[in-house]
């Protein structure tokens, strides 16, 4: 599907233009990330005053998640048949409504739907914003300080979301934090209105509908199954009926889009892509590298070092600043460097860190055993990510651009999603094998194990790197 843009479609000689849409699509992916990450915090008193179930409370969570990874293919594909605009402006309307239908839900059944409503906007959103960047930013040069933007604002959020979400729920109430979606995502329409040029289609704009069934279904499955195996077992039916549905409905889709769909909702061409293919690769592994650094370091602070929740947030700060930092760096680096560099050096970084990460224990002190390591991790996540995310999607044709951007977030999504599932599960089963399970000594074994399996993904991310072009678009 061609479109034929009623107006200009490149920022990069037009600076004010191009920081205002930069500006845009940073804050679009700081909401959409950070709302990932916020509610953890509030979930207590979110059970309370709405009376949840333990296993229902954790529906708002999953949620979100689960509509997010499973139509992010969608939102992609949409970008490309309506235009990055359009599906952008659909997103962050969406978003905004169900964040204000979640801060003002009276009951638990209102405020899951609320957070599936979010997910769905979160999912048009990310891969639009990857879409502007491929068909707006077109110089080498522009191009990568845009990535850098975009994976810092990321991380960001998804940083800040414990801290801030202690911060709102203890200050304000629980409510708002998803009421403060609202204002801020009013603006970025508004922005978006404005800044952003229209596309018009040729012919009529059409979607595969199996495609998007079977696409949707079969990562929601996958992505619900992995869920339930830190709660069940990985040989629990609860984990194997949904898993081996969703491999099914994957198998289906992948059928579909190559021998039925005419305008299929993922083109396999863009595999051909080497970039694009060896990139996603390298996507589902960062996600349990993310997982690792972010998810599991805090737990190490809080459960065997003893930090309250607002002390663990602070104690990542460091981190998440030496993130976006190198971030930005690596923006003006990638057009001389070459992405392989790059990523190599990142991995290196990785690798040493998690590795000193892994020596930690109850009796180690924040200075020398979790602020030099984390340092070490969030510089290499930095050098690695903003890489990644520009080789899995600069070298798409522009037609394919918008689910370039769904694949590459999906993949990087569905990669937490599992990532934290067999990081889990590792880290309980080392935990329970432990003379005195549960205690400091036994929860550091397991976090220990954690790390070492994230060195190992560094691991496999040097060995993918291999496998990229010498240098990125120019």
């Amino acid at each position: 599907m061609t479109s034929t843009r009623t107006g200009p479609a490149r920022t990069d000689r037009t600076t004010g233009g191009a920081r205002l849409v930069l500006a845009l699509i940073c804050a679009s992916q700081f909401m959409v990330i950070l709302d990932s990450a916020i509610v953890n915090v509030a979930l207590p008193s979110v059970g309370t005053e709405l009376r949840f179930t333990p296993t229902g409370l954790t529906w708002v969570v999953n949620g979100y998640l689960l509509t997010f990874a499973g139509l992010m293919l969608i939102g992609g594909r949409a970008a490309d048949v309506f235009g990055p605009r359009r599906v952008l402006l659909a997103g962050l309307a969406l978003f905004s409504v169900a964040s204000l239908v979640g801060g003002l839900a009276p009951v638990s059944g209102v405020l899951v739907a609320a957070r599936g409503a979010q997910g769905v906007g979160a999912a048009l959103l990310a891969p639009a914003t990857l879409a502007v960047i491929n068909t707006g930013f077109t110089e080498a040069g522009s191009r990568a300080r845009a990535f850098g933007a975009w994976s810092a604002a990321g991380g960001i959020g998804g940083t800040a979301g414990a801290l801030a979400g202690g911060v709102i729920t203890t200050g304000l109430s629980w409510r708002w934090i998803f009421l403060i979606n609202v204002p801020i995502g009013a603006l970025l329409i508004a922005v978006a209105a404005t800044s952003l040029p229209a596309v018009r289609p040729h012919g009529r704009p059409s979607l595969d509908l199996v495609g998007a069934i079977t696409g949707t279904a079969g990562l929601a499955a996958l992505v619900y199954g992995v869920m339930g195996a830190a709660d069940h077992g990985w040989r629990s039916a609860w984990v194997l009926g949904p898993g081996g549905a969703g491999l099914v409905l994957l198998v289906v889709f992948t059928v579909v889009q190559a021998r039925i769909a005419r305008r299929p909702l993922l083109p396999l061409r863009i595999f051909a892509v080497r970039g694009t293919a060896v990139g996603t690769g390298m996507l589902v592994l960062f996600g349990g590298v993310v997982m690792a650094m972010w998810y599991f370091t805090s737990l190490l602070l809080q459960n065997v070092l003893g930090y309250s929740a607002l002390r663990a947030g602070l104690g990542q700060t460091p981190a998440a600043v030496a993130f976006l930092l190198v971030a930005r760096a690596t923006s003006g680096l990638l057009p001389r460097l070459g992405a392989r560099r790059s990523i190599l050096a990142g991995a290196g970084l990785l690798l040493v860190g998690f590795g000193w990460l892994a020596r930690a224990d109850a009796g180690t002190g924040y200075l020398t055993g979790v602020l030099g390591p984390t340092l070490l991790v969030a510089v290499g996540i930095g050098l690695v990510f903003p890489t990644v995310m520009a080789v899995a999607t600069a070298d798409a044709p522009e037609r394919d651009a918008g689910v370039a951007g769904g694949v590459a977030t999906t993949a990087n999504q569905v990669g937490s999603s599992i990532g934290l599932a067999v990081l889990a599960t590792a880290a309980s089963a080392v935990s329970a094998a432990d003379r005195h399970p549960g205690s400091p000594a036994a929860l550091a074994g397991g976090y220990d194990r954690v790390f070492l399996a994230a060195a190992g993904l560094a691991v496999g991310i040097a060995v993918l790197s291999v496998l990229l072009p010498r240098r990125a678009r120019r």
